[in-house]
C-alpha cells in the first residue's frame, strides 16, 4: 500500500492493523455507487438523500456532491440520528448524547437513499428508518453502505454496497473520514464491542 493512498495523518495506526479500504479505494466506490443510483434512479428530481448520522452523514453529502458532478443536479440531503429508536438501547445503557435530525425537505413521496458507512446487523439502518417513517412517509427508500461486514439479525441488504467484508461477530470495522476524523481509511480488527465510528 502506498502511502499516497492515504490522506490525513495516520498516526497511531498500528502497522499491523489491515487497512481493508484507502482514501483512493473509499473516493472509487463513492463515484460507482454514484453512477449506480443514476443508473437506477431516472427521475433524480424525486431522489433525496438521508446519512445516518456520524459518518453515513457524511458520506451521504461526498454522494450528494459527486451525483452533481454526474447529473448536474442539486439533490436535497440530510441526516438522521438513531439513538432514541434503537431496539437494543437498554443493552447499552442510557442514552447520554442525541444528536438531531436534520432533514429539511418534506418526505412524502419522495425516494429515499439512506446512506451508512457499516452495515452490520442491521439494527441501526432499521433505528433510521423507524425515525424517517415518524417524520413523513417516502414513497421508498434504498440503502446504500460503504462497507457490508454480514452478521445480519434483520432482514436488511443494501441496494448499493462499497465492499463486503466477511468478518468475525467480534471483529470491528473503523471508518474514518477526513470531515469526521482528519485521516481516510477504513481499518478492521479485533475487539469486544465496537464503539462510536466502529461495526
Amino acid at each position: 500500500m502506498a502511502s499516497s493512498d492515504l490522506t490525513g495523518d495516520p498516526q497511531g495506526v498500528d502497522s499491523a492493523t489491515p487497512v481493508i479500504l484507502t482514501a483512493t479505494k473509499i473516493s472509487q466506490i463513492i463515484t460507482r455507487i454514484s453512477h449506480e443510483v443514476v443508473e437506477r434512479n431516472r427521475d433524480l428530481e424525486n431522489l433525496a438523500i438521508i446519512g445516518v448520522i456520524t459518518r453515513g452523514a457524511v458520506l451521504a453529502n461526498r454522494i450528494s456532491a459527486e451525483l452533481k458532478k454526474i447529473a448536474d443536479i442539486d439533490i436535497p440531503t440530510g441526516s438522521v440520528d438513531t439513538s432514541l429508536y434503537r431496539d437494543d438501547y437498554h443493552r447499552k445503557g442510557p442514552v447520554t448524547e442525541v444528536k438531531d435530525t436534520d432533514i429539511p425537505f418534506a418526505l412524502e413521496s419522495k425516494t429515499i437513499l439512506l446512506v451508512d458507512d457499516v452495515l452490520f446487523t442491521g439494527r441501526t439502518v432499521n433505528a433510521a428508518i423507524r425515525n424517517i417513517f415518524d417524520l413523513g412517509r417516502p414513497k421508498s427508500i434504498q440503502l446504500a453502505v460503504l462497507i457490508d461486514r454480514g452478521h445480519r439479525e434483520l432482514p436488511i441488504r443494501p441496494d448499493y454496497c462499497g465492499k463486503n467484508v466477511p468478518t468475525q461477530y467480534v471483529e470491528k470495522i473503523r471508518v474514518r473520514f477526513q470531515e469526521s476524523d482528519g485521516t481516510e481509511m477504513v481499518l478492521s480488527g479485533l475487539g469486544e464491542q465496537p464503539a462510536e465510528g466502529e461495526a
